[in-house]
């Protein structure tokens, strides 16, 4: 141990209790961040998945350029197949089908344009949330009956009810005309009213008859086990298509793009409020450091009449500023890691969040991510803006005259 720290060390401790109100502003601090970091990453990840589960997924199969420009006839052959080579590849049976078309869709009394969605009714199930929002009725029996599941403003729109028949009118993949009927054998309420009245299902099989898609689809939607397995997921899915140069692979952040800057955003903003926690830290301690300045200037008129540099003094303010902030990444970070180490575990909800999550069949409790990132992100910039403040009474002692120092009472 250098003598500096040393002597470092030895003036905190002669005022305990200012030292330990100010390690203790660093230490609360440290533990909010850590929780508060943790907590916006969990709940990032939450929000990712509830948002790329509900239709999304976390990457889709699509004909190159189909993200861009979707049209009918950028389809992809043999699609039903094609997902089960993809599902056997992965392991993993969050894979499904899907064939993606526009209808005019009448009732005895009215009529409204839609999106008509065909779906696997086997696996559909594993990378969408819609068909757990089924209120009234259920989901489809067969990958080929004549069957239609809608949202409930469309059902109120429309006046129908479960076992009452629809009129589809569109236009097929070769630019035929497309007509069928199907009967309402399910209705969702997903709470956002645009997906309830302008978006439909129907099983895979009766949409590729009825819009002359013979046998092909638009896109296979893959969920990954986790959001971190997303890239690896990515690598095995495109060996199965290296034989198929017209197809692509696209990730949620090419499918979303609106998604990561939201959270981007989100981020950006809730660093204001951290850096305002920040700041009083970091006034805390250059109020702790100038007063233990002042308080010696006659002590430090004596060190410097005997030889000591100023720099060398300047330098034990800072070297008592790092040992204090030390103390309070030290003990603030480890609170921070077993509070949301514990949380990570039993979840964290607040008032209403059960209600919320039942209605829009979601996660009823979040879970902080707890990372090196979110550990040391918060305490790093707290201990950093510390040793800012403690620049100011260091330059004080660089003007410093021993002479006027000493005489100070």
């Amino acid at each position: 141990m250098t003598i500096t720290l040393r002597m470092a060390w030895r003036n905190l401790w002669r005022h305990k209790r200012r030292t330990w109100l100010t390690v203790g502003a660093m230490i609360f601090s440290n533990l909010i961040l850590v929780f508060s970091i943790s907590l916006q990453l969990g709940s990032y990840q939450m929000m990712i998945d509830n948002s790329l589960k509900s239709y999304t997924g976390h990457m889709q199969i699509q004909r190159e350029g189909y993200n861009e420009e979707p049209k009918m006839r950028s389809s992809i052959d043999a699609i039903i197949s094609l997902a089960g080579r993809v599902r056997d590849q992965l392991g993993n049976e969050s894979v499904a089908a899907r064939g993606v078309a526009f209808a005019m869709t009448s009732s005895e009394e009215r009529s409204y344009g839609l999106q008509i969605i065909g779906v696997e009714p086997e696996y559909e199930p594993k990378v969408s949330t819609l068909p757990g929002l089924i209120t009234r009725g259920g989901y489809f029996t067969g990958l080929n009956t004549e069957e239609i599941i809608i949202g409930a403003v469309l059902a109120r729109n429309l006046r129908v009810g479960i076992g009452d028949e629809l009129t589809l009118l569109g236009s097929g993949h070769d630019g035929s005309f497309a007509a069928g009927i199907a009967i309402v054998t399910g209705i969702f309420e997903s709470g956002i009213a645009e997906i309830d009245r302008s978006m439909a299902q129907l099983p895979i099989g009766y949409f590729q008859d009825l819009f002359g898609m013979e046998g092909r689809g638009h896109n296979i939607v893959i969920n990954a086990a986790d959001l971190s397995e997303v890239e690896s997921a990515k690598q095995s899915v495109s060996s199965v298509l290296k034989d198929r140069d017209e197809l692509v692979v696209l990730d949620w952040e090419l499918l979303q793009p609106g998604l990561k800057q939201a959270i981007q955003a989100d981020f950006t903003s809730a660093w204001f409020m951290y850096g305002v926690l920040i700041v009083l830290v970091a006034f805390s301690v250059l109020n702790t450091q100038l007063m233990s300045v002042l308080e010696r200037t006659r002590e430090f008129g004596v060190m410097m009449a005997l030889g000591v540099k100023p720099a060398r003094l300047g330098s034990l303010v800072i070297t008592e500023t790092a040992v204090m902030s030390g103390l309070g990444l030290a003990i603030g970070a480890l609170l921070g890691i077993v509070m949301t180490w514990y949380l990570s575990i039993v979840g964290f909800s607040y008032p209403g969040m059960e209600d919320m999550a039942e209605r829009f069949n979601l996660p009823d409790r979040m879970y902080p991510s707890l990372s090196i990132l979110s550990i040391m992100l918060g305490p790093s910039v707290v201990f950093v803006f510390s040793l800012l403040a403690s620049i100011y009474p260091a330059i004080r002692l660089f003007f410093l005259q021993p002479v006027t120092a000493m005489r100070a009472v």
